[in-house]
């Protein structure tokens, strides 16, 4: 149904070119990036908000809905992202709508009443299932009645959610610029727990009516990630597997040898999708960026990726638009 993206395809067109900064003179020595405020996301990342809005959401039609926290648009036909931008993980949520239910990809921070906007985008039933379950992308899972996740032990640990001492940090000076919403209490954020009530894995097909998204396993970023390949409609939602920002394979939990034979998967698929829908800063990127994606991962693994910045320690090697975080074996893992 390639009516369906002919709006998306044009909105790309139109997108800036998305470049990165060099981090140094190649063969020198790489350039080092300490923040006081985002530690262990990528070099410079103190007063991130000053990139916004960011230009590339001017292409989208921006839906109406009464809470200042959250923004929506329509950014394909029957597909909604809902932005926080907010604070710093700039997440979104994908609504993604068929003829008969709605799947809700990711539930966002937590901090907005994500069931009060789902439901005034769709009538229909909604279905939540989780792009990986890490504090950004369940924090509105609790809200509604049915949930789909992946069977692992990681996935488990984490429906029994998060006490605020564990997410207090998302909140400190430097994470948040927007007005939280009324009668939000700071102090007592957390990611509350939730109920799988159906387990899905690597091939399962969930219907929508006339809508049918295929799950594949992508672990790297996290243990449990997935993205979904909308075949009919040439279209990847790609989780925290692709976005344009620095790439983490350091945080607690995440594998770069998972990451890697993840990039050289989605690399594969980038002749069968028009356009890939990321979790995070900017909605839809080319299809082109899939191949960057799995050429990256090869030239780090070969040692060819020379670029790169040591961000609060970490190596932060930079591609164009995006760049990918690695630790050392003797490193501890970023929270």
């Amino acid at each position: 149904m390639k009516h369906r993206i002919a709006n998306l395809l044009c909105a790309l067109s139109l997108l800036p070119a998305c470049g990165q900064e060099s981090a140094g003179p190649a063969g020198g020595a790489p350039a080092v990036a300490d923040n006081e405020q985002v530690q262990s996301r990528g070099a410079n990342k103190d007063n991130w908000w000053d990139a916004l809005p960011r230009p590339e959401w001017a292409a989208f039609e921006k839906i109406p809905q009464d809470q200042d926290w959250f923004e929506v648009y329509r950014v394909a036909d029957g597909v909604y992202a809902i932005y926080e931008p907010g604070q710093f993980e700039e997440v979104m949520s994908f609504l993604i709508e068929g003829e008969e239910r709605a799947l809700l990809f990711d539930t966002g921070l937590g901090i907005g009443d994500m069931r009060r906007v789902v439901e005034q985008l769709t009538e229909l039933d909604v279905i939540v299932l989780n792009s990986h379950t890490h504090y950004d992308h369940i924090g509105g899972n609790w809200q509604f009645d049915t949930i789909y996740g992946r069977d692992t032990a990681y996935t488990r640990g984490r429906t029994a959610g998060s006490p605020p001492e564990a997410v207090a940090g998302f909140l400190q000076e430097g994470w948040v610029w927007k007005a939280l919403p009324e009668g939000f209490v700071a102090g007592e954020f957390s990611s509350r727990a939730f109920d799988i009530d159906r387990y899905v894995d690597e091939g399962d097909r969930i219907e929508l009516g006339a809508r049918s998204l295929e799950i594949l396993v992508t672990p790297g970023h996290a243990p449990d990630s997935i993205c979904l390949l909308d075949h009919e409609n040439r279209l990847l939602f790609t989780g925290d597997t692709f976005y344009l920002a620095p790439l983490y394979t350091h945080l607690e939990g995440s594998s770069f040898a998972d990451y890697a034979r993840s990039a050289a998967r989605l690399a594969g698929l980038a002749g069968r999708i028009d356009a890939a829908l990321t979790s995070h800063n900017v909605p839809v990127v080319e299809s082109r960026y899939m191949t960057a994606l799995g050429a990256a991962f090869a030239a780090i693994e070969a040692g060819t990726a020379t670029d790169f910045t040591l961000s609060d320690g970490y190596r932060e090697y930079h591609f164009d638009g995006f760049s990918v975080i690695v630790r050392d074996e003797d490193q501890p893992a970023g929270q």
